[in-house]
């Protein structure tokens, strides 16, 4: 829902009402570590696009009815600080759990757009998130099990962020992983209220050197 002009505006589904269907994106990201310390950091673009021929809400301030296009893109960075509260790596199978600080910031925008009438609203948000991340060895180093969930929760609102997977590595230097993640949001600021959420299975390489 995006408010304007002192006006309440109507609470909208991505996909009933504005048409926009499922999309797949790839992440790109990068970690280096010293000691107990890890750092990382992810980036994607996520782009939608959607029609209605027959809607009737208000966005933004302005009435929209008839046939309505309709676009969502945003770009997500991803900084995360990890530190090992338990590290029993050499010992047997493996086993490591760490605390998890992360930023992620979302910066983007979604526009609507009729026959007559044409708007979009920018947004960036900024946000920390605490959690942790647990590492279990099920076959020395070959064969390793992940899980690591973020969140956080305020007055405004609650955003939680999830992925599990299992990791296969052949090689010292080369890791496929294969799992599934869940990113929720919920949140009400300034004109905008967003309860969103992405999630799906993914597939994932590692070269590290």
């Amino acid at each position: 829902r995006v408010d304007g002009n002192g006006v309440t505006g109507t609470t909208l589904d991505l996909e009933t009402d504005l048409g926009m269907e499922d999309q797949s994106y790839p992440v790109i990201e990068i970690f280096g570590g010293l000691g107990n310390h890890h750092f990382s950091f992810s980036y994607y673009s996520a782009d939608y696009e959607g029609s209605n021929p027959d809607a009737d809400f208000i966005f933004n301030g302005l009435p929209f009815t008839g046939l309505i296009n309709s676009s969502l893109e945003y770009d997500v960075y991803d900084f995360m600080y990890q530190y090992d509260l338990l590290d029993m790596e050499n010992i047997l199978a493996g086993f490591s759990l760490g605390l998890v600080g992360k930023v992620k910031l979302f910066d983007g925008n979604i526009s609507v757009q009729s026959a007559t009438l044409s708007t979009n609203q920018d947004f960036s948000v900024p946000i920390p998130m605490l959690g942790l991340n647990l590492h279990m060895g099920i076959l020395a180093d070959i064969l390793e099990a992940r899980l690591l969930v973020t969140g956080i929760g305020y007055s405004d609102g609650t955003i939680f962020d999830s992925q599990a997977d299992i990791s296969f590595t052949p090689f010292p230097f080369l890791d496929i992983s294969g799992g599934y993640r869940l990113f929720a949001i919920d949140i009400d600021t300034d004109d905008l209220q967003a309860d969103y959420n992405t999630s799906g299975p993914y597939v994932a390489l590692t070269i590290s050197f």
